[in-house]
């Protein structure tokens, strides 16, 4: 085994490369996440919105998230390609964040929250396949873990920065930051070596991997 590796799904080898591509795509996609909190209705409202109409749109794009899930785990199921689904997704939030702040109209800002609501339950599933198919079964448990930590530091790190941007600059930069966390995520994301990513119905199952 190589320096720095340790044994993942089906007992293969996990390069160092890996593990820390993939702590920092936690980071960055909370990053990303962060944005579409709080910051939101803030916006909105600066933009002389109404209640109702920041409620309609929140209210839908709960909705698309709650029912997205179920199809986005058959798509990722599908996918021969767990990464490249984790990449267009990443594409579709940044591109949501960018048009959201840019055009703050009422069928644009739908659009944009709708997009970023699928793509959101595309791409934690995604972040969740490809951690199963690194470790397997054996080694989730302390991989959620691990994923929690660096989601909890990129989720108060964003949080401060992004407040500061919102109180410096203006509250439109919020998104624009956001839909720019979208580069160093798909950088993480190509540290992790596809072929190290395990089939997750085995790994789901504890079988071995070929």
């Amino acid at each position: 085994m190589a320096p720095g590796a340790s044994n993942g799904s089906g007992g293969r080898p996990i390069s160092l490369r890996s593990r820390r591509g993939l702590d920092w795509l936690v980071f960055f996609v909370a990053d990303i996440q962060t944005g579409f909190g709080a910051f939101i209705a803030v916006f909105l409202t600066s933009q002389k919105w109404t209640q109702v109409d920041i409620g309609l749109i929140l209210t839908v794009s709960s909705l698309v998230s709650l029912i997205g899930q179920i199809p986005a785990g058959a798509l990722v199921d599908a996918a021969r390609s767990v990464r490249v689904v984790a990449v267009l997704a990443l594409l579709a939030i940044g591109a949501s964040a960018f048009a959201f702040a840019a055009w703050p109209l009422f069928p644009i800002v739908l659009v944009s929250r709708i997009i970023h609501a699928a793509a959101s339950s595309v791409l934690s599933i995604s972040l969740v396949s490809i951690s199963l198919g690194l470790v397997g079964q054996g080694g989730m448990s302390e991989r959620l873990g691990r994923n929690a930590a660096f989601a909890s530091a990129g989720t108060g790190i964003a949080a401060a920065v992004m407040g500061a941007c919102g109180y410096y600059l203006s509250d439109r930069a919020v998104f624009f930051l956001a839909s720019g966390f979208v580069v160093p995520a798909i950088f993480a994301l190509m540290y992790i070596r596809g072929e190290e990513i395990g089939p997750t119905s085995d790994a789901a199952r504890g079988a071995p991997t070929d």
